[in-house]
């Protein structure tokens, strides 16, 4: 679930900060609102994020989180991505 790549983008960039909005979200991975909203309906059923609505102002805004099985399963997906990219960089190139 997490390797795909958006759902890797918005695992890291929740990583990054406490919240993140889904506005630059959606701004920092070049999606489409439904595209990112589909995206984090699959994070927040596995229980990887938490998505809150409320209000900035008067302006309605939506918050993602990291949860702790998130932020499990982005250590474990970049661990399995640093063993990939060891073997490609050990393994001698064709001619």
């Amino acid at each position: 679930m997490v390797h795909q790549r958006v759902r890797l983008g918005i695992l890291t960039i929740a990583h990054e900060a406490r919240q993140v909005e889904f506005g630059y979200l959606r701004t920092q991975l070049e999606l489409t609102a439904g595209n990112l909203s589909k995206h984090l309906g699959v994070l927040e059923a596995a229980g990887l994020v938490e998505v809150e609505k409320g209000y900035a102002g008067r302006r309605p805004r939506t918050w993602i989180t990291l949860t702790a099985p998130g932020r499990t399963a982005l250590a474990q997906e970049i661990e399995r991505l640093k063993l990939l990219i060891t073997r490609v960089e050990t393994t001698p190139a064709e001619k």
